[in-house]
């Protein structure tokens, strides 16, 4: 039929507009009638689907793990030395924490109010990071590219000194490191520690 209308994905619409109010005004002053309003739907209409603002929350956080991962496998190239490999993924990961507008609000609100579900997102965003470096240290382990360790203690270690060199010493130290300096250090302090002899 020509002109048989693509019905409406209320799920989706309503999710869109949640991400967009806590992206705005952040977990804490999002309100199921705000995002209602934003969705073009009754507050009953998102019941229907969420049963609370926290559920609705932690499907927009699984979403926003989901693109974490299909940004790092994106990046990941299997031709590539491991070290290459995860300096780019860090680096596509961090800049995408740094641009995304909701992410940006929640570690505002972390940072501003310490509000517990905003800093649970952001918690479960570093876990689910964590989760992806943790199968690239073990593939890695696996190929002998570095010495055997705990992956994921190792994917942890290895996120906070990425941030703590890209992000953490340019704002507080007032000497930004370039992409390749970040690259060149990490790999660096990493390689001799981490690296099979």
């Amino acid at each position: 039929m020509a002109g048989t209308k693509k019905p409406i994905d209320r799920r989706a619409q309503i999710v869109e507009a949640a991400g967009k109010s806590f992206a705005m005004f952040g977990y804490k002053a999002t309100t199921m009638e705000l995002v209602s309003k934003i969705a073009s739907v009754g507050k009953g209409t998102i019941y229907t689907f969420f049963a609370t603002k926290e559920e609705l929350f932690r499907e927009i956080i699984g979403q926003l793990a989901q693109e974490l991962r299909g940004i790092a496998e994106q990046t990941i190239d299997r031709d590539r030395p491991f070290f290459d490999n995860l300096s780019a993924a860090l680096h596509e990961l961090l800049l995408f924490r740094e641009k995304h507008e909701l992410i940006v609000k929640l570690v505002q609100e972390v940072r501003d109010f310490g509000t517990p579900m905003a800093k649970d997102g952001i918690d479960k965003l570093e876990q689910a990071i964590v989760a992806l470096l943790e199968k690239e240290v073990a593939l890695a382990i696996d190929k002998g590219e570095l010495r055997s360790a705990d992956p994921r203690l190792t994917a942890f270690i290895m996120l906070k000194l990425y941030i703590a060199l890209s992000l953490e010493w340019s704002s507080k130290q007032q000497m930004p490191l370039s992409r390749e300096e970040t690259a060149e250090y990490f790999t660096a302090l990493l390689r001799d520690g981490m690296a099979r002899r």
